[in-house]
């Protein structure tokens, strides 16, 4: 087993040489048992996520989820608003954000929201220290 004093701690710092959009998606469930209202939103994200990573061109650079208890909540990171908005309205999405409304929207099974930030070349920080890959902006 290594001591700590063994370890070479690496830092890296990607470069912020380009505006990049980051669009933050996340919804908590409410009511577990009501697998209707959420469970058809958390099976149509990783089939849009195949569909945009499918894509070479759709903007997409990388995501992130994080689970915490009931939370769950996706990170993308995209090179354009324009990219972003083409894919909000294309079919796949479209038919899946319909759906969504439809069944669980007003189903009280699960809390939804999104938030999308636009951020110019050389206002934003990324550092990473000792992990043994990269994660968020080191991989868009």
């Amino acid at each position: 087993m290594k001591e700590i004093s063994d370890i070479k701690p690496v830092r890296i710092s990607p470069p912020n040489n380009r505006d990049i959009v980051i669009f933050i998606i996340g919804m908590k469930i409410q009511q577990w048992w009501k697998i209707r209202s959420w469970g058809k939103v958390f099976f149509v994200m990783s089939k849009m996520l195949k569909e945009l990573y499918s894509m070479k061109a759709s903007g997409l650079l990388h995501h992130e989820i994080g689970l915490s208890g009931r939370n769950i909540v996706l990170i993308q990171y995209w090179t354009s608003l324009k990219s972003l908005h083409d894919y909000a309205y294309e079919k796949t999405h479209a038919k899946a954000w319909a759906g969504f409304y439809k069944t669980a929207a007003n189903a009280k099974g699960i809390d939804f929201f999104h938030e999308t930030y636009f951020v110019k070349a050389g206002h934003y920080e990324s550092i990473e220290v000792n992990l043994n890959k990269p994660r968020g902006l080191a991989c868009a």
